[in-house]
């Protein structure tokens, strides 16, 4: 029958459906994974024990030790010794004296340049001018009150000289009147005689009362006077304490305030804004920068290298980078003993610049280097670079990738360099000891 259903395959008809891709990753079995795994582990092993046996094994001179030349030329043997730098001249600025209640108000910059004539403290005058005025105001009217004095012993004067002239007038009228006795009865005559007595004493009466009245007013007049001189005293000096309390420049330089003890020695400070002062306390200083010198404290074993005029070096902690020559110029005598902690006894060493720098300020921290001693074309090496083997000096010379010892004799040693004798100019010398060094040690 032709109608009839299939049933062989090819002839089945086909569904549409979603069309699927073969994947390209490759699948690995657990065997050729724990292969890989151990190679890689292994890799890593062999990776680190080479870097360790790198870092352990020999290496070159170059570039696994320290090493330095041998230098030749003149070697300067020096002393070294600690100090600071002073100024050889310097003004003390004093607190005003007889001048109570002195507190600043006001200071210069600490450092800073001054010239004669600049401010360089104020302390509070508002005390001092509040005085002031009262003192004028005692002033004025101690004046007011002398020129009321003499304007009253003036009138008093002007009419004592009246009274006295009118007691004058009438003595001579009485005498006019006596003159006529012989004109008059005898009781008339002796009448004018008795009025001319009368007037005289009137008069003498006026006069003494005349010079009693001007002695007192030129007593009161005195007193007054000196009440006067008093105030006018005062306030002189109150005004000249006002000017006292602005400290001036007395020349050029760099100022340097000074330490304030009145909290004792633990808690002392440079004078400040606020503090209170003493009168005639020194409160600051003005150096001569001209005149700065070092001063180095010398030990016993080195003083009696040292000479005057010898030449220096001085390096100085803020500017390590340079040294200034000079001359040692003097040495004291006697030990001195210092007050620091713990006390030492000590001579001092004073040298001078050949040319002192602006930059340079008193109270500086250094080393002073005094050279006692010149050795010209010396071998000289770094200190570091000479051991001890068998109580004898050595320098390591390398030798490939190990050091050989070189038996030298030391002619002089300074603290940093060392002038030898037995090693060639140029000969490298290593800087640290490996032939001692334990075995497992950490380079240095």
């Amino acid at each position: 029958m032709s109608d009839a259903a299939p049933d062989s395959p090819t002839e089945a008809p086909v569904t549409p459906g979603p069309v699927t891709r073969k994947s390209s990753r490759v699948k690995l079995s657990p065997r050729v994974i724990q292969w890989l795994f151990a190679g890689i582990t292994l890799a890593s092993v062999v990776g680190v024990v080479f870097v360790a046996l790198r870092q352990a094994g020999p290496v070159s001179a170059k570039q696994d030790r320290p090493v330095a030349k041998a230098r030749k030329g003149e070697f300067l043997v020096i002393l070294s010794c600690r100090g600071e730098l002073i100024a050889g001249k310097s003004i003390q600025i004093l607190a005003p004296t007889k001048v109570p209640d002195l507190r600043i108000t006001w200071m210069a910059e600490q450092g800073s340049t001054v010239k004669p004539g600049d401010d360089i403290i104020k302390f509070d005058e508002s005390g001092a001018r509040r005085q002031l005025q009262e003192t004028e105001a005692s002033l004025n009217q101690a004046q007011a009150s002398m020129d009321q004095a003499i304007a009253e012993l003036r009138m008093t004067e002007q009419k004592d000289s009246l009274d006295i002239a009118d007691a004058r007038t009438a003595v001579e009228n009485a005498k006019l009147d006596v003159s006529k006795a012989d004109v008059v009865s005898r009781i008339q005559a002796d009448e004018y005689k008795l009025d001319l007595r009368l007037a005289e004493e009137k008069l003498r009466v006026k006069e003494a009362g005349a010079r009693l009245s001007t002695a007192s007013g030129e007593s009161k007049i005195a007193q007054l006077r000196t009440a006067r001189d008093k105030n006018k005293t005062e306030a002189d000096i109150t005004r000249d304490r006002i000017g006292r309390m602005v400290v001036k420049s007395p020349s050029v330089g760099v100022l340097a305030f000074l330490m304030n003890y009145s909290r004792g020695w633990m808690n002392a400070t440079p004078f400040k804004v606020g503090d209170n002062v003493w009168a005639g306390s020194a409160i600051a200083e003005i150096p001569d920068i001209d005149t700065l010198q070092m001063k180095a404290r010398v030990e016993e074993m080195d003083r009696s290298r040292m000479t005057p005029a010898q030449d220096v070096r001085i390096v100085l902690d803020p500017f390590p980078e340079k040294q200034y020559p000079g001359k040692l110029s003097r040495l004291s005598p006697l030990i001195e003993q210092n007050f620091e902690w713990p006390p030492s006894r000590n001579f001092r060493a004073f040298a001078d610049f050949e040319k002192v720098e602006s930059r340079l300020r008193p109270g500086m921290n250094g080393r002073l280097d005094v050279i006692v001693d010149r050795i010209a074309d010396a071998i000289s090496v770094p200190a570091k670079a000479v051991f001890t083997r068998n109580g004898k000096p050595v320098v390591l010379v390398p030798a490939g990738t190990t050091l050989r010892p070189v038996e030298v004799a030391v002619v002089a040693r300074n603290p940093d360099e060392v002038a030898v004798k037995g090693l060639e100019a140029g000969a490298t010398v290593a800087l640290i000891d490996e032939l001692n060094e334990p075995k497992g040690a950490p380079k240095q």
